[in-house]
């Protein structure tokens, strides 16, 4: 397979992002082809294995919206946050399709229409949704959902990251990873302008413990034909190799529907319980701590409700590669009514306790 690899001097030279040199092939989303893309994870000061390391403080935003709607959670999520990240942009949306099972089982087609008409209503160029599914077959998934003709009413484009072809995906081998020799992500992610991830509220019971925003990136990593998946899941490591991925790429926006979670089981099927409740931010890492915290709420599985919030592996591996919040202290709640804030107020006991 033809692919580009991101060397360990191109890794320092981005401060502990990602570079990657792409084909024709690959460069479809907002870039010329062979042109270098930089990514910088900001709090990463040295590259994984280097002999010097610095502590660092990251501070992270949520916003959490209380509401039963999922139009007005993605619209009242990017009023509160108070920016725009897809003016003038080509924007990929990376949602959370491994199966088509019902939310949160899979990205809900309603969350994916709001965030599809504010992109277009927010000034957002071309408009690409992608990812991979497993262990159905991304295909099935794309059209039992509806994805083609959802993505139709927005003239957006669909991208299969199952058949990206021999050029289509970046190597990412960073020294000091539990991945055996690295791994490949897709083309368009390595190369987006804008990236949206959307993701759900949900645990795994398959190692992941959690499956939200970091666990999200895992479908960025190509499972036909490849050993990523078999190993991943083979290895005790396999949280802090979820938390690994999200090195490769950095998203403008991860927006978490939480209106029903799974409290214990999933990703794909599980327990049921309402939380009416949707997130949204940069930071992973912050995302995912209040979505534990969430969970903690709703009396979760033991896996949850035993340790700390970061305690939990993918969150304490995704701290120590600087990918967000270090401390549920230093993670600001913001809120935008009483209901929502009264909320609010609860979890951050729970993200400090």
């Amino acid at each position: 397979m033809k692919r580009t690899e991101m060397t360990r001097r191109e890794f320092i030279a981005a401060g502990g992002g990602v570079v990657g040199i792409l084909s024709s092939k690959t460069a479809g989303i907002g870039s010329r082809a062979g042109e270098r893309h930089l990514q910088t994870t900001p709090g990463l000061q040295t590259p994984p294995g280097s002999q010097t390391k610095i502590q660092v403080t990251i501070k992270g935003k949520v916003v959490l919206v209380k509401t039963q709607d999922r139009g007005e959670g993605v619209k009242k999520c990017l009023e509160i946050l108070n920016t725009n990240p897809f003016q003038g942009k080509n924007v990929l949306i990376k949602p959370n399709f491994n199966t088509s099972d019902q939310t949160p089982g899979s990205t809900h087609n309603d969350t994916l229409r709001a965030i599809l008409a504010r992109i277009k209503e927010m000034g957002g160029k071309d408009v690409t949704i992608g990812d991979r599914s497993g262990p159905e077959p991304t295909e099935q998934v794309l059209q039992k959902k509806g994805i083609y003709d959802l993505a139709g009413e927005f003239d957006a484009e669909v991208v299969n990251f199952d058949e990206l072809g021999e050029d289509g995906y970046v190597k990412v081998n960073i020294p000091k990873m539990h991945w055996q020799d690295g791994f490949l992500i897709a083309g368009p992610v390595a190369n987006a302008e804008c990236i949206v991830s959307t993701c759900c509220l949900k645990t795994h019971q398959y190692g992941g413990v959690i499956t939200m925003s970091l666990k999200n990136s895992v479908g960025i990593v190509p499972a036909k034909g490849q050993p990523f998946m078999r190993e991943l899941h083979a290895s005790p490591a396999q949280r802090k190799m979820i938390a690994e991925i999200n090195i490769a790429y950095k998203p403008a926006l991860v927006i978490m529907d939480g209106l029903e979670a799974f409290v214990d089981g999933g990703p794909m099927k599980g327990t049921r319980k309402m939380a009416n409740v949707f997130l949204a931010g940069t930071d992973r890492v912050a995302i995912d701590a209040v979505g534990t915290a969430i969970l903690k709420d709703l009396k979760s599985n033991d896996e949850i409700m035993r340790p700390p919030v970061y305690a939990q592996e993918q969150i304490a591996r995704a701290v120590e590669l600087g990918l967000g919040a270090t401390s549920g202290a230093d993670i600001t709640i913001e809120t935008g009514d009483k209901l929502s804030e009264a909320y609010a107020a609860k979890i951050r006991r729970i993200l400090v306790s």
